[in-house]
Parts: C-alpha cells; structure tokens; sequence
C-alpha cells in the first residue's frame, strides 16, 4: 500500500497538471498521475475535440505517456476533477487500465477528498491479456 506522502504528490501533480486540461466543450477539467513501478510519476489531462469521440481522457493520457517512455508497470494512478464527487473514470479508462494490471486507483475532487480503490474494483469480472 502507497504512503500518504507518496498520495499526497500524486494529488500535487494531478491537480497542476488538470490546470493544462482543453476542455472548452464540457468545461470540466480533469488530471491524472500515474506512478510507475520505478518511481517516477507521469502526468495527463483530459484533451477534448470538436468531434467528440476523438476526446481523450486524463487517465489515458497519462498512461499511454508512461508507454511511450517504455513503461508499463504500474503502482498507481490518481484522478482529479472539479466539485463534490469524486473523479470516476469512464469505462474506457477502466479497460485501458485493466490491461496493465490490478494497481491502486485514487479517486478526488479538488476540495481534497481522496478514495482509494484498485482496478479490480472499478472493473470487475473484467476481460483483459490473460483471457486471450
């Protein structure tokens, strides 16, 4: 399990990178950090398209980054977004994640609440590399 030190930067580098976000369609500004295996922390936010099926999600983003850097072993990532409730990751992103493994997902808002959760949680019963 992450310390809190460790959460505490994820959420630092989320909530600055979320301020990066393109999102003049929906106007809600997500970020993400991903921790790797080897320490290092990646970051993405949500870049949304006039045609929207071609919007990208933060935790996407941040993933799809870690594996252009040639990483792919994940500790965990954090979600923030603006409001009340808690940043939920879209179905997509739930499966993008599934295929890197069962890793810690947090979920917050930008007043500070943070949940901790896995992958499994998120997806269950999920279809992914070891089904094939």
């Amino acid at each position: 399990m992450m310390n809190q030190t460790i959460i505490n930067k994820l959420y630092e580098e989320a909530l600055k990178v979320r301020e990066k976000a393109y999102a003049p369609y929906s106007k809600y500004k997500v970020g993400a950090a991903l921790l790797t295996e080897d320490g290092e922390i990646i970051t993405g936010c949500n870049v949304e398209n006039a045609s929207y099926g071609l919007t990208i999600c933060a935790e996407r983003n941040a993933i799809f980054s870690a594996v252009a850097r040639g990483k792919s072993n994940f500790k965990g990532l954090l979600v923030v977004a603006e409001g009340d409730d808690l940043a939920k990751p879209c179905g997509a992103c739930r499966q993008v994640m599934n295929e890197f493994g069962d890793f810690d997902v947090f979920l917050a808002n930008t007043k500070g609440d943070i949940e901790r959760s896995k992958v499994s949680d998120l997806l269950p019963k999920a279809f992914g590399p070891k089904d094939l």
